[in-house]
């Protein structure tokens, strides 16, 4: 932005030279990029931070210059000559968003003669890199840049005397000033004669009214309007105007009304304008006034300075900050033209930057010296990460997902997973939630590589998922996903290996080993993105703590994978919670192990699982180990019943077994698995 010092001094005298000026604002947060001769004036060209909008008027420019130097501010005097006719019979306003528009305000102007502008206008408009036009829209830019108040003019016979202030109306049509017609939707605030849009708020007025020669009447718009909102709609149409930027960055809604009759008087004495009695100012919840409590202690405090009560309660008043004594603190009234002070911290920046950052001090922190280091948690995380990464390849997707996901996941409306944390501002609407789930990520991570002839994939990623809370932040919990598809490649040392859901069980097992988990229960799992019978939660003692199972036909076909492909996700914080340390040593026996095998016929219902819990409890002492080594339905075994093979070792620490132990123990595990799973010695 370039500033003429010229301009600026008609609102403050000082007696800096431009240099010394621009290195002073500077110092105080404002900063200045250049400073540029133009004939007999100086030109500043200001580099302001997002929060500093205010200072794109010259009036709040001319405010920090008053305060930096203790000059007095000059503000311009507004004295508007109205004629008999009132407003109110000619304009008629309605605010329809009044969530997107707080404050809308119209002046009437009425035989205008429309000219050029007066030399030392459009010098100013130059200065500030605006181009001049004609005295109408060259007063609502000049008053624009000197209150930080974007204005618009509009012709009054071509606009009708309504005005209705509304959203746009899905897949609407407006040419703008420009002559570029622009596609609407409905997040876009527009200014319509009750009918048709005649400007995009806050960004740009509409050619079809448009202040041209013959144009003899002027209503003048005065408004504050949402400055998200009028950054997404400048983003969507792609233009971005300097009234537009003034919005983004918040305008001050009580300078709506000053800035109008400011314009106003300029139009009736540049182009002869009779105003109309009145204005037609629809505000219709009035923003009361903030005011932030400042104690002199926290100032010093923050700052490691020395500044006194009333040396801080000096600064704040050259500010033009209305403060009041209240009990050993300040009580601190916030002008609207201000919006970037919102507490106490934002206070003492301002006392410092007037005080001067080159008066406080340097000084090394203070406080204990704490040794560095990784919690228990972290330690685990880290070491979950480390088992994973022995079998399968870390992956990194983004928490934001679109709700989409959950229908290719074939997920219930009822579903819980589909409670989400929808992001305010999303980058796209495929990022529109929070993952609740890290399957998504992981099913893409696999489509994705397939379609570049990536082959035998195997991922696990370790992040977090998101579950909306009634107060407050986010419920947010860690998880490990993990999913394969393909087979291991082939080389001489081993065969080709399926990675399906035998393969993954396995590496899922081993990590659950090393947690000291290998106590673990598989049990048939309902989920209905796996595939019905090929897949299992997973319990520890009747605590839930993932799921593991082949994908479901359908899902994989709404990610575009072809080939059979299995997944995991297991809750971290739950690992941690039930995590046993693991004996490194253990007694080696003296005495042989012996085996045994049987086989038992099953109904269908009852799980390999089942049978091997009722194994391991019919026989605590002496069964070193059971394990599951064959599976057969067929000709010898009746419809609905499976034989189901066990292998059981035994062993003593102690003793060697005699075959009356051996047996008697055999005959207690089939007496228990006839008695508990109806089982029969095949």
């Amino acid at each position: 932005m370039g500033v003429s010092i010229k301009w600026l001094k008609q609102y403050v005298d000082f007696n800096w030279s431009a240099e010394e000026l621009a290195h002073r604002l500077t110092m105080a947060g404002i900063a200045v990029e250049g400073v540029n001769r133009e004939d007999d004036d100086y030109i500043l060209d200001l580099d302001l931070t997002p929060n500093r909008g205010d200072c794109l008027g010259m009036i709040n420019l001319a405010r920090e210059v008053a305060a930096l130097s203790g000059s007095s501010l000059q503000l311009p005097t507004v004295m508007v000559q109205e004629n008999k006719e009132n407003i109110s019979k000619l304009v008629k306003v309605e605010i329809e968003a009044p969530e997107l528009c707080q404050r809308y305000a119209a002046r009437l102007i009425k035989n205008v003669k429309i000219k050029e502008s007066p030399q030392w206008m459009q010098e100013a408009l130059i200065h500030s890199g605006i181009r001049p036009i004609n005295n109408i829209v060259d007063v609502t830019n000049y008053v624009m840049l000197e209150c930080n108040q974007p204005l618009h003019a509009f012709d009054y016979r071509l606009l009708g005397s309504k005005i209705l202030v509304r959203r746009a109306h899905p897949g609407e049509k407006f040419t703008t000033l420009d002559e570029v017609e622009r596609q609407l939707d409905e997040d876009m605030l527009v200014i319509t004669d009750g009918s048709r849009p005649v400007a995009l708020a806050g960004v740009m007025g509409g050619l079809n009214t448009e202040i041209h020669d013959a144009t003899v009447d002027v209503l003048l718009e005065s408004a504050w309007f949402l400055g998200p909102n009028i950054r997404r709609t400048s983003r969507k149409v792609g233009l971005r105007s300097d009234s537009s930027m003034r919005f983004e960055k918040g305008t001050d809604i009580n300078g709506v009304i000053y800035a109008a009759n400011r314009a106003a008087m300029l139009i009736q004495q540049l182009a002869e304008g009779e105003v109309a009695a009145g204005i037609c100012d629809v505000y219709p919840d009035p923003r009361k006034a903030l005011q932030v409590t400042l104690r002199p202690q926290r100032v010093n405090y923050l700052l490691g300075a020395e500044i006194s009560p009333a040396a801080i309660r000096s600064y704040l008043e050259r500010l033009q900050f209305a403060v009041k004594d209240n009990k050993g603190s300040l009580a601190v009234d916030i002008p609207s033209y201000r919006p970037d002070i919102e507490m106490e911290v934002d206070l003492i920046e301002e006392v410092a930057r007037l005080h001067g950052y080159d008066k406080i001090e340097p000084g090394l922190p203070g406080g204990e010296t704490i040794p560095g280091g990784l919690t228990r948690y972290q330690r685990f995380r880290d070491e979950i990460k480390n088992i994973a990464a022995q079998s399968l390849n870390e992956v990194v997707n983004y928490s934001f997902i679109s709700e989409e996901n959950f229908d290719h996941l074939l997920l219930p409306p009822e579903s819980p997973l589909r409670k989400v944390v929808k992001v305010a501002n999303p980058l796209s609407e495929e990022q529109g939630v929070m993952r609740t789930l890290l399957l998504p990520g992981l099913l893409q991570n696999i489509s994705t590589n397939l379609a570049r002839k990536n082959e035998n994939l195997a991922f696990f990623e370790l992040a977090s998922v998101f579950h909306p809370s009634p107060q407050g932040l986010p419920i947010e919990k860690l998880k490990l996903g993990g999913i394969v598809c393909g087979h291991h490649d082939l080389n001489w040392t081993k065969q080709r290996i399926e990675m399906d859901f035998f393969y993954l069980k396995g590496i899922v097992e081993n990590l659950l080993w090393h947690l000291g988990l290998d106590q673990c229960e598989f049990a048939v799992a309902h989920d209905v993105s796996y595939h019905p019978g090929r897949s299992a939660v997973l319990r520890y003692f009747g605590d839930e703590i993932g799921i593991i199972g082949e994908l479901h036909p359908l899902v994989l076909l709404n990610y575009g994978i072809k080939q059979p492909s299995c997944a995991f996700e297991l809750d971290i914080e739950k690992l941690y919670t039930h995590r046993r340390t693991r004996l490194r040593v253990d007694r080696i026996a003296r005495y042989p192990a012996v085996e045994r095998d049987i086989a038992v016929v099953l109904n269908h219902k009852v799980t390999a699982a089942e049978a091997l819990a009722v194994i391991r409890d019919a026989e605590k002492e002496l069964l070193k180990d059971v394990v599951v080594f064959d599976i057969y339905t067929g000709a010898q075994v009746a419809e609905g019943y499976k034989s189901v093979a066990f292998k059981m070792t035994f062993q003593s620490l102690d003793r060697t077994l005699t075959e009356n132990e051996i047996n008697s123990s055999v005959s207690r595990i089939l007496e228990r698995l006839q008695q508990d799973v109806k089982a029969e010695l095949r």
